[in-house]
Parts: structure tokens; C-alpha cells; sequence
């Protein structure tokens, strides 16, 4: 309980009477204290009663399944049985793993009325999660004191990886990899006819349309590759590190599940093996929805080990799991330095046969400290810490390409993008 305007006046009054009762010497003056104090204490214990007999209730409509990072709506319904307006202030809640503001917001419920207060969220981690006490305080009806309460609502939300939102998520290359060279190899079909362009083969130009358009016809093809991808994804301790909104498990696995998405529509196999210190979750590469829908689940399952990363007992793994030559997208920390030595082993391990790709995160804080200006006798160091670091990362990102190995590290929001136009490059390039 906490007390309102009136209230404290009440309150402030009796001490001002109080002390002025004691200065007058008047016995009379000096008893008109507990006047306010009378008024004040019977209206609290009148009012002590209205939670119980306003008996309000609240209602959570939220979506029953979240993706991972993407913010979405919560209303919050209030009701009460009260025959008169009921003033209340709500602390909004969220799971511990939900960002949410958590502004306090008045609202003003009319008697057989529901009001309804919307707050958005964001999740931050994947599983089941169960939506908390909701605090609110109840206006009392002389405005005296503020009554808490804590209302309930069994709400469950789960929270699943990223899915593959459309052109807006893949700007760019949407077409990358569906589309054959200019010259068709063998197992290529047609897949469309359009205008002649400067630059393109003699071979491809379909002179039977062309004559009959009277003008030159290309013709493109679709070429029959069907690749085998495994994506590796480190949940080492360093994966539980924030990098912006989500942590690093989260951007890898929300990179995997679209990616995931992107090579089955392509009629590629895909499969997944989440590592520690030793690989915890294995599903071979197959194809088709079913596989994309396998793979989620995984995910959407997988939470991060409170140890070290070990990518060398991941890659001998992949080598007894994948017989055929195939693509393996690691998405792993480049900045822990314990991993370092084992990830060049790793990749060593896995060139022969197959093409490992590693993809890990750069640091956006780190990068703006390295350039800061120095306001403090510290700041200095930890420019050069932060510069120290950067280089490091760029540094181990040369040695992997110095072993044949594509690498590539980027900041959160463009880790996606750049793993997709990496994976194009593979197929229109034919390195798989």
C-alpha cells in the first residue's frame, strides 16, 4: 500500500496540527492531531477491502507461437466487478527472456466495461515460456492509498528460429542459384525465354523464337544441382555472449533456420549438428519440407552449454556422418581465443573433402569504441583494446581464407545476407 494525494495530505496535516499542538500549550490544540489521523485511518480500513470486492480480472491474448527476435503484441484485458469507475496503474511483465516496456500506464476501467492495454515484445531466447504476475494497483475511491495486487493468467508462449520472410529478408537473390549460366551444362532444363542481352552465348539464343518474334530470344536454364549442406552451429559458452538485440546463439540460429529454409526450396539437402565440447544434436542432410520442419524443431529445442567449444570433435564427426562432398556452414566464435587453434585444425580436417565455410559475428560496440574520441585518461586503452580486438578478428578471418577455407564475420543484422550471397556464389560457381 502506498498512499495517494489525499492521503499524504491527511497525513502531512496531522504532523503540521501535531507540532503546532505541541508549540501552543493548549491541551485542546494539542489533541486535534488525531482528527486527520481518525479520517485517515478509517478510510484506509474501508478501502483495505475494495481488491477483494472489486474482484478484477485479467486476461492475456498473446500469440501462441513467437519468432526469435521479432517483436509482436500482447493485450492485456482488465475487468472488474465494481459498480463504479475503477482507476488502476499497471506495471506490464514479460518473461525474463522478453524485452517490453515497462512503463507504468494508468488506465480507467468503467463498471461491465474491458479495457484493453497492448504492449509489445520481443523475445530473446527460444523454448517454452510462461507469462508472469502482472502487478497493478488499485485507485482507491476517496483517493487515499494505492492497493497492490497480483493478477494471473496461465499464458504459454513458445518461441521458434526465424523463418525466410521473403525478397525483403534475401534482397538480391532471389534468383541467385536458380538460375543456370549462360552456357547449360549437362542435367540443365529449360526454365524460361527472354530478350536477347549483350554477352550472351551464342549457344542459348532459341533462333526459332527469334524468328518468329523477329528479334534475338534467349533462352535460360535451371541446372540440376542437388547439393548437400550440413550447417554446424557452436553453443560453447562464448554463444551466450549479447551481440545487439539477441545473443550469438540466437543470430546463428535464426541464420540456420532461413538458410535451412532457402537450400530445401532449392531442392538441396540440408542437415544440422549443434556442438559444444562435443556435437549434442546431429540430423543427416535430406530433403523437402519434412527436413526444413525437422530442423526447426531442433532448433527451436537447442539451448547454449555452459562450456568450452570444441569444433575439431565436431569435424570429425561430419566426416564419418556425410560421406558425400558437401558444403559445411560453421557458424562459430572467431573472437574466442580457446577455439582458435581447434577451428584450423578443424577446417584442415574438413578440406579435403568437403568445403567448410565459416561464418562468426563482429562486434558493433567494439568497432565505435575503437574510433571513439577520449573524454577519459581510460579512454585511450580501451580504444586500443577495442582496436586490438577488431584486428584480431580481421587477422583470423585472412588465416582461414590462407588455408582455402571461405570465412566471412559481420555484424548481426547483416550476418544473414552475407551467409545467403556466399551460398549463391557456391552454387553459381559450382564449388560444391
Amino acid at each position: 500500500m502506498s498512499l495517494r494525494f489525499s492521503g499524504a495530505l491527511l497525513a502531512v496535516a496531522a504532523i503540521l496540527m501535531a507540532i503546532f499542538g505541541a508549540w501552543s500549550g493548549n491541551s485542546i490544540a494539542a489533541s486535534l492531531w488525531m482528527l486527520p489521523v481518525a479520517c485517515l485511518l478509517a478510510g484506509l480500513a474501508y478501502e483495505s477491502r475494495m481488491p477483494v470486492r472489486a474482484r478484477v480480472r485479467m486476461r492475456i491474448v498473446a500469440p501462441g507461437y513467437w519468432y526469435l527476435g521479432r517483436s509482436a503484441s500482447v493485450q492485456f484485458q482488465f475487468q472488474h466487478e465494481r459498480m463504479r469507475v475503477l482507476r488502476l496503474e499497471v506495471a506490464p511483465a514479460a518473461p525474463a527472456d522478453f524485452t517490453r516496456d515497462g512503463t507504468i500506464r494508468r488506465l480507467t476501467v468503467a463498471a461491465a466495461d474491458t479495457v484493453t492495454l497492448e504492449v509489445p515484445c520481443t523475445p530473446r531466447r527460444l523454448g517454452l515460456h510462461t507469462w508472469p504476475a502482472l502487478r497493478v494497483r488499485i485507485g482507491s475511491p476517496f483517493g487515499l492509498a494505492w492497493w497492490p495486487i497480483a493478477l494471473h493468467d496461465s499464458c504459454r508462449v513458445r518461441v521458434g528460429p526465424e523463418v525466410l520472410g521473403g525478397a525483403s529478408r534475401v534482397a538480391g537473390i532471389g534468383s541467385v542459384g536458380m538460375r543456370g549460366g549462360s552456357s547449360p551444362a549437362a542435367g540443365a532444363e529449360l526454365l524460361q525465354l527472354r530478350p536477347y542481352q549483350v554477352g550472351d552465348s551464342p549457344r542459348v539464343i532459341d533462333w526459332k523464337a527469334s524468328a518468329r518474334a523477329q528479334k534475338l530470344i534467349s533462352r535460360d536454364f535451371s541446372e540440376d544441382q542437388h547439393l548437400e549442406i550440413l550447417i554446424l552451429i557452436d553453443a560453447g559458452r562464448a554463444s551466450r555472449l549479447r551481440a545487439g538485440d539477441l545473443d550469438r546463439f540466437g543470430h546463428y540460429v535464426n541464420a540456420a533456420a532461413c538458410l535451412a529454409q532457402y537450400a530445401a526450396a532449392l531442392d538441396d539437402l540440408v542437415g544440422l549438428m549443434i556442438f559444444a565440447d562435443r556435437p549434442t544434436l546431429e540430423l543427416a542432410p535430406a530433403r523437402g519440407s519434412a527436413a526444413v520442419l525437422r530442423i526447426r524443431q531442433a532448433l527451436a529445442a537447442a539451448q547454449v552449454e555452459s562450456v568450452e567449444s570444441n569444433p575439431l570433435h565436431a569435424a570429425m564427426r561430419v566426416r564419418s556422418m556425410v560421406r558425400k562432398r558437401s558444403l559445411v556452414v560453421l557458424f562459430t566464435d572467431l573472437d574466442d581465443t580457446a577455439v582458435a587453434g581447434q577451428l584450423a585444425q578443424a577446417v584442415r580436417l574438413l578440406r579435403p573433402k568437403h568445403l567448410p565455410f565459416v561464418a562468426g559475428l563482429a562486434s558493433a560496440a567494439a568497432e565505435s569504441l575503437a574510433h571513439a574520441p577520449a573524454r577519459h585518461w581510460l579512454d585511450p586503452y580501451r580504444s586500443l583494446a577495442a582496436q586490438e580486438y577488431c584486428l584480431g578478428l580481421e587477422r583470423k578471418v585472412h588465416a582461414l581464407r590462407a588455408l582455402g577455407v571461405p570465412a566471412l564475420i559481420a555484424h548481426p543484422a547483416e550476418l544473414e545476407p552475407a551467409v545467403f550471397d556466399a551460398y549463391s556464389r557456391f552454387r553459381t560457381l559450382r564449388r560444391i
